[in-house]
Formats: C-alpha cells, structure tokens, sequence
C-alpha cells in the first residue's frame, strides 16, 4: 500500500483478490428451495366470479349470458354491448379480439352480436360479519351501521 496516496482499503487491496463466491444461491449450486404453498397477496384466498357494468360499477346477476334487452339495475344503460365483452379490446383491429365481419360503431350502446361474452372478473369474497342492529337486524348500509352502533335507545 506505500505506492499508493491515500491509507485508505479498496478494490486494489490484497485481500479482495482471492475468487469470489456465488451469493445468489446455496453453496452446492442447485435451485433454491421454494415455501409450499401459494405466494403473493390474496393467493389461496376464497374468490367469487362477479360481472360488473362498465358505466358504474355495480354488480350484476349473471345466469350464463347478456340477454340483449339487459340494462343495468342502477344506471340503466345497455349490459349487451361491445364495453361489456371479455373480447372488447381498442388496440385490435374493429376493437374485438374476435374476427367480426362489420365493426360495431358505437361500443357503449346495445347490438346484437353472437360472439358476446360477459367480461367476468374474480374478487375476493366478503367474508366481513354483517352489522346487525340492536333489535338483532342486519344492516346493509355503512351509514345505517353508525346510527346502529352510536345511536341511543329510545
């Protein structure tokens, strides 16, 4: 270390000469051992199948598939239309993933078209307790659920 200016250690010191060793894995080399079972956030959790309207959100009951006259409970726009198909996508061509022989126009508003699937989605399943009144009535509401919890008898 004299031929150099500074004292202090380094990359040019001796002792960092010697082979370096893997970190990355066991020392034999072979694939770490992985923990059984799922990994990640909510994988193995209880899952339900829902379909949503695209306008607002809200769920809606689905037995198979769209009948063509459906519309949505709370805003009343069309269910059976081009935004609600698990094959809508607007970088493909006419915006389906299917091959469509004439492009729907309009993709909010009803049509009749044979190749609509409901676009399904996978949440979590609820399993929070209900609320339930002091009379023993379940609550839907969270603000019905505060008046339950910090409301007087009368």
């Amino acid at each position: 270390m004299p031929d150099r200016k500074y004292r202090h250690s380094g990359y040019q010191d001796e002792e960092r000469r010697e082979p370096r060793r893997d970190d990355r894995g066991p020392a034999g080399g072979g694939p770490r051992e992985r923990p059984e079972g799922p990994r990640g956030r909510g994988l193995g959790a209880p899952t339900v199948t829902v379909f949503r309207c695209r306008m607002c959100g809200t769920r809606q009951q689905l037995a198979g598939s769209v009948a063509l006259d459906a519309v949505c409970s709370s805003c009343g726009n069309d269910l059976h239309t081009c935004s609600n198909c698990i094959h809508f996508d607007t970088s493909r061509p006419k915006e389906c993933r299917k091959p469509v022989l004439e492009r729907v126009t309009n993709k909010t508003r009803r049509n009749a078209c044979e190749l609509m699937t409901p676009n399904t989605v996978q949440e979590f399943a609820s399993d929070r307790p209900v609320a339930v009144t002091p009379e023993g009535s379940a609550v839907s509401s969270p603000r019905a659920a505060f008046d339950a919890l910090f409301n007087k008898k009368k």
